[in-house]
């Protein structure tokens, strides 16, 4: 058995890499389920949600853009958040003690259906908070929420904050000291 010619080598060569080079687009293609446009527009869904809550004060958006059977996850709570109602009452909690507060999206990450939101949260403490009677303190937190989008609503998050943080500037629990 003899091996094929240089020529044919180079031609067999040539269709592996454009096989392959085929291949890692197709897949890169299918891992964000719609490409570079869904992303950005999966983006664009948690910012319009950010900025309609947290800057606009417009609660009707959670009705357009929060699923009707969204679950959140957020260790403040002490259980999942559900649904639309859910998900109002939870934003009600936090605007009701902090009658200034705004959410400023830091940065985000997007890659198919999920987006991770860094975000910086602050307002004054005017109401009541877990118990916490309103302090008049200045707070500033930062999070991060992992966001799944389906049908072009937010259905799922998963959402970590400087809790910690938040309850040390309130007054509600001592400044941590070094050892």
């Amino acid at each position: 058995m003899t091996w094929p010619s240089r020529r044919v080598n180079v031609v067999l060569l040539a269709v592996l890499a454009g096989a392959t080079a085929g291949l890692l687009v197709l897949r890169r293609t299918l891992r964000t389920k719609g490409g570079a446009a869904a992303v950005s527009a999966n983006k664009e869904i948690v910012r319009r949600i950010v900025d309609g809550v947290w800057r606009d004060r417009d609660l009707t958006i959670i009705d357009q853009l929060i699923a009707e059977e969204y679950l959140g996850h957020d260790p403040t709570q002490p259980d999942p958040i559900r649904g639309r109602e859910g998900f109002r009452q939870f934003v009600g909690i936090y605007l009701s003690a902090f009658d200034d507060a705004s959410v400023t999206i830091d940065d985000q990450i997007a890659e198919g259906d999920q987006v991770v939101t860094r975000w910086t949260g602050r307002g004054t403490h005017t109401g009541e908070l877990m118990g916490i009677a309103p302090t008049g303190k200045e707070v500033t937190v930062s999070g991060l929420t992992v966001s799944r989008i389906a049908g072009g609503k937010v259905a799922e998050e998963w959402e970590l904050m400087d809790a910690l943080g938040m309850l040390v500037q309130l007054g509600a629990v001592p400044q941590p000291t070094t050892a």
